[in-house]
């Protein structure tokens, strides 16, 4: 090979060389292409269930009553009471995560009522003419649907009745538990079905107005349905 050729090479070496350096001082001067920030995750905002409620219920009653003569025991055992309920409800609930806790009250007008001529001559009648409860509730939300558990006092207007003797009227407390299943259909509203197992112990009905002096007892089981508004 001859120097000539020799030469020649080194400098297309050198050239190739500078070339390849200038080229990456270049493409070092360029900006450079920023990633695109990563996309934050997605929001998906939950039904809180917290906060004051109002609402109205209406459903319908069914138990027992007995009236038991203190005097002999005599009694006329348990006899059917069945009727409608209709009434307005206020409460406040607080959620912790899934779980929520809620105080609730209602009161009802009530036409629960039943007679029974068995051991009671000309007939008696028990009555409930309103019906309110207050109760402490725990649900379990899943989203805008919620089981829950309830359970508190419970108090009502009783009346006793013998037709053409006479009969009483009571207010009386007494205790009452269920559950129920509610949805929040929109923001604000939600629907609710619940039973209620309700008992007002006993009142006394006196010979004055029933003839004998009777203990009388009121149990009913309530099903009903309710519309609440959440302020």
């Amino acid at each position: 090979m001859t120097r000539l050729t020799i030469r020649n090479l080194l400098l297309a070496g050198v050239g190739v060389t500078a070339l390849t350096a200038a080229s990456a001082a270049f493409a070092a001067d360029l900006p450079r292409r920023s990633l695109p920030p990563p996309r934050m995750p997605a929001y998906v905002p939950f039904f809180s269930w917290t906060g004051f409620y109002a609402g109205m219920n209406a459903g319908y009653g069914f138990g027992t009553s007995n009236w038991t003569d203190n005097l002999t025991g005599l009694s006329t055992g348990d006899f059917d009471i069945n009727g409608a309920l209709v009434g307005g409800t206020l409460g406040y609930n607080v959620q912790f995560g899934s779980a929520v806790f809620g105080l609730e009250a209602d009161i009802d007008w009530s036409d629960m009522k039943g007679s029974t001529t068995t051991n009671c001559p000309g007939g008696c009648e028990t009555k409930n003419t309103w019906l309110g409860t207050v109760r402490g509730r725990i649900g379990y939300a899943f989203d805008r649907f919620m089981p829950y558990v309830t359970g508190g006092g419970a108090f009502g207007q009783l009346q006793t009745d013998n037709p053409g003797i006479g009969g009483t009227t009571e207010t009386k407390f007494g205790w009452t538990l269920g559950g129920g299943l509610e949805y929040a259909f929109l923001s604000n509203w939600s629907a609710k079905i619940e039973y209620l197992y309700v008992d007002l112990g006993t009142m006394q009905c006196p010979n004055a107005a029933c003839i004998i002096t009777a203990d009388v007892t009121f149990k009913a089981n309530v099903v009903r349905g309710g519309l609440n508004y959440k302020f």
